[in-house]
C-alpha cells in the first residue's frame, strides 16, 4: 500500500491544490507501483531556489525538485530492509509560485499545471530523469503526458 504525505515550508497550502493524496496514488496504481511512501513538500520561491542552488547548483527557482531515496538502478528498484512494509521512496518539492507563474504562461487550469509537476517529479522518483540527449527527455515528456491523461481520464493512444 502507497502512503503519501503532504506538508508546507514558507507557505499555506492553497485550497485550490485539492486532493493531492489521491491524486499521486492513482499516478503510483497506473505505474504499478506498490509499496512506496512519498512526500510532497509545497514551498515558495526562495525556499526552492536556496535547495536548487545547493543540490543542483543552479541559482534559481524551479517548479520542482525530486529527492529520491536509497536509489538503485532499475526503474522502481529501491533497497530497503526486508522488514519494512513501505519503501521511502522520496521527497518531491514544489514552488507555488512558479507553479502558479507557469500555468498563466501556458494557459492551463492550476490543477493541470499541479498534475503534471506532480507526475514529473514521480518519474523521477522512479529513476527517468533528463538526460543532454533531446530524445530521452522527450520519452520522459511522453510518459508524463501518457499518465497525466490516463488518470484524469481522458483518452490515452
Amino acid at each position: 500500500m502507497n502512503r503519501v504525505d503532504v506538508s508546507a515550508q514558507n507557505t499555506p497550502i492553497p485550497d485550490w491544490i485539492g486532493d493531492v493524496e489521491s491524486f499521486i496514488l492513482q499516478v503510483l496504481e497506473y505505474m504499478e507501483i506498490d509499496d512506496w511512501e512519498v512526500s510532497i513538500l509545497f514551498c515558495d520561491d526562495d525556499f526552492i531556489r536556496d535547495l536548487n542552488g545547493r543540490y543542483r547548483g543552479k541559482d534559481e527557482s524551479t517548479d520542482v525538485l525530486s529527492f529520491a531515496s536509497h536509489y538503485e538502478e532499475g526503474e522502481n528498484s529501491f533497497s530497503t530492509p526486508e522488514t519494512y512494509a513501505t519503501i521511502s521512496a522520496g521527497d518531491i518539492v514544489i514552488s507555488v509560485q512558479t507553479l502558479q507563474r507557469q500555468a498563466r504562461e501556458w494557459g492551463v487550469s492550476l490543477d493541470e499545471e499541479l498534475q503534471r509537476i506532480l507526475i514529473h517529479g514521480v518519474l523521477h522518483l522512479a529513476g527517468m530523469d533528463h538526460a543532454t540527449n533531446s530524445f530521452e527527455d522527450e520519452e520522459m515528456l511522453r510518459k508524463q503526458e501518457k499518465i497525466l491523461r490516463h488518470v484524469r481520464g481522458e483518452t490515452v493512444f
